[in-house]
């Protein structure tokens, strides 16, 4: 099977190190990852994630089937607003993460990773038919670009010509930059403050407005530092702000409360698919947990690695990487919930042909300072 690409594909061909990701053919780099991830974290940086899944929810049991079918509470959203939220089977197990939005009384907008575009579509479909509501999978029909980073708000105004302070984080609106309607939502994958940049009705195949929209972003954060990134830094920022990489830190073998996700369920709710097996998990308790890692000596852990405490294995790495900001490695873990505690000592297996381990310590996520990085940062 071929793999696909996005709608950027001849921008990535021209000036990127291409990787193959999720069934797409993607930039892993531009000048490299490390200059990349540090200008989302000191300046602005613009990602094409045209590769991930957007599925249209519309009718009159929209909110109904969405309330049924993911973990959080949808009929009480309002206009606008989005969620991070899972799709869990019977089990409790997490068929993927994903973001929704409100765009109407019925009418919602779902956008999940690239990986499980089928299967979600998939599961979602086969999950539909007591339900009057629509599902219009417009993944190749919607251009969509991360800005992100201090000075994302900036970059975009210059092109808006209007104040996009006023959209709250995790909220979306439409918005005109330079002449392009698009939906402005106020997420990402960094853990920085920015926007991801949702140009419609623009096909994979005939992609020159998203291709002219991506340079206007360029131009306007030209004076702010604005680099193009690729995958490589998108893996190591998000890993930095402590968020799970589907498949890898979280698949259906692993549940919210395990995950450290379950602020995404609504118990509340009488009835959501997996309810059953989350609620029984949280009356027993949890007996294994995803944690933090910082490695204290030199060596970069990376998944699968197996962890230790003394002689003894005790779990392993689903995610680690060497952090561009903190220069030193970082990973996350499921251990035992008798080790999750904030300094912890374990080890890391980081070379296992020599059985080389590294000590490590449990950190509280996000790994960086949040007074100095991230959205939460201090304005002053």
């Amino acid at each position: 099977m071929s793999s696909r690409k996005p709608h950027l594909w001849r921008f990535h061909e021209d000036h990127g190190k291409i990787t193959h990701f999720a069934g797409f053919e993607h930039a892993l780099w531009y000048e490299g990852t490390i200059p990349e991830h540090l200008a989302v974290r000191n300046a602005v940086g613009i990602f094409d994630v045209s590769h991930m899944g957007r599925l249209l929810v519309e009718g009159k049991d929209a909110n109904k089937f969405l309330d049924r079918a993911l973990t959080r509470d949808i009929s009480s959203m309002n206009l606008n607003q989005g969620h991070y939220a899972l799709m869990c089977n019977e089990r409790g197990g997490i068929v993927d993460d994903l973001t929704v939005f409100r765009l109407g009384e019925e009418r919602f907008y779902l956008v999940y990773n690239a990986g499980n575009r089928e299967k979600d579509l998939k599961w979602l479909r086969s999950n539909v038919p007591s339900y009057e509501a629509k599902l219009n999978d417009v993944s190749d029909q919607v251009a969509m670009f991360a800005v992100q980073g201090p000075k994302a708000l900036t970059t975009l105004e210059r092109l808006a010509g209007s104040d996009l302070e006023s959209i709250p984080r995790y909220s979306c609106a439409w918005a005109r930059l330079d002449g392009f309607e698009v939906l402005l939502s106020r997420t990402g994958y960094t853990g920085e403050d920015g926007f991801e940049v949702h140009l419609w009705d623009v096909s994979v195949d005939k992609p020159q407005r998203a291709e002219e929209l991506w340079h206007k972003i360029l131009k306007a954060g030209s004076e702010d530092g604005i680099k193009t990134c690729g995958l490589g830094a998108r893996d190591t920022l998000r890993l930095e702000a402590g968020m799970c990489l589907y498949g890898s830190d979280v698949d259906e073998r692993t549940t919210p409360l395990e995950a450290r996700l379950g602020f995404t369920v609504t118990f509340e709710k009488k009835d959501f698919i997996g309810r059953e097996a989350i609620l029984q998990q949280r009356q027993a308790g949890v007996e294994r947990r995803r944690v933090g890692l910082r490695v204290l000596e030199r060596g970069v852990p990376r998944g699968a690695d197996r962890i230790f405490s003394g002689g003894e294995q005790v779990g392993s790495v689903s995610s680690g990487t060497y952090s561009p900001l903190l220069r030193h490695g970082i990973a996350m873990a499921y251990v035992p919930t008798r080790y999750d505690s904030s300094g912890v000592k374990l080890s890391v297996e980081i070379n296992p042909a020599t059985h080389r381990r590294v000590e490590a310590e449990v950190v509280a996520m996000p790994f960086y300072d949040t007074k100095k990085y991230g959205w939460r940062r201090s304005k002053g």
